[in-house]
């Protein structure tokens, strides 16, 4: 499969070198052509490197794979997406409070490009996660469900499992997960350990515990 990959940064690295080694072709685009060369020269495996425009007419899959506050201008750069896949990666959080700025990034990425087919996924890690052979960690996309299998597909290329979380509708779900545990990832130790949040999921779903039962069952 073709990728397009648009940013220059450590997601867009991290990404894209999975999808090469796995043997997708991969274009990274950036605004910088330095900084595009360089990168597809790290991620090896044959990638290629240009413009926004041309990452994005060289994809049937497009990565987003900016900063929040550069989305607008990227895709600006990028051009028409009509029919692509697009994977949006991003977080609109910052520190110290990791509070988000949007009500969902996804659902604002589509208005903006209401050809393209938007797909929520990658954003609850740091990009070394997504660098490990394979991440050990399941991917929960977000999207129309013919787009969401395509980018299923790629997550099982990178050795992961994809969670199928809804429609985009439920991305903001996702961004705000990604928000509430950065903040307790970063807000020091009285914070507690974030794997205690969840039960097993032998309690969480079969109806073991308050949890599952729920209040209507008193």
């Amino acid at each position: 499969m073709r990728i397009g990959v648009l940013g220059a940064g450590n997601m867009a690295g991290a990404l894209g070198e999975q999808w090469a080694r796995a043997g997708h072709e991969v274009l990274v685009g950036a605004r910088d052509p330095g900084r595009a060369a360089a990168l597809a020269e790290r991620i090896g495996h044959g990638a290629r490197s240009g413009t926004f425009r041309e990452a994005a007419e060289f994809g049937e899959v497009v990565l987003l794979a900016v900063w929040y506050e550069g989305v607008a201008d990227v895709l600006d750069a990028a051009g028409p997406l009509e029919g692509r896949v697009l994977v949006d990666c991003t977080n609109a959080t910052g520190p110290p409070d990791f509070t988000l700025k949007t009500p969902s990034v996804a659902g604002w990425i589509a208005e903006r490009v209401p050809g393209a087919r938007v797909v929520k996924a990658f954003n609850l890690c740091h990009e070394s996660v997504w660098r490990l052979a394979p991440p050990p960690v399941d991917v929960p996309l977000c999207g129309d469900a013919e787009a969401v299998a395509v980018v299923a597909g790629l997550v099982r290329d990178m050795g992961c499992e994809p969670l199928h979380g809804g429609g985009l509708e439920r991305a903001g779900q996702l961004e705000a997960t990604a928000a509430f545990a950065l903040g307790v990832y970063f807000g020091g130790p009285e914070m507690g350990d974030p794997r205690g949040m969840f039960p097993p999921i032998k309690i969480a779903t079969e109806g073991v515990g308050p949890i599952a039962a729920g209040p209507t069952s008193r």
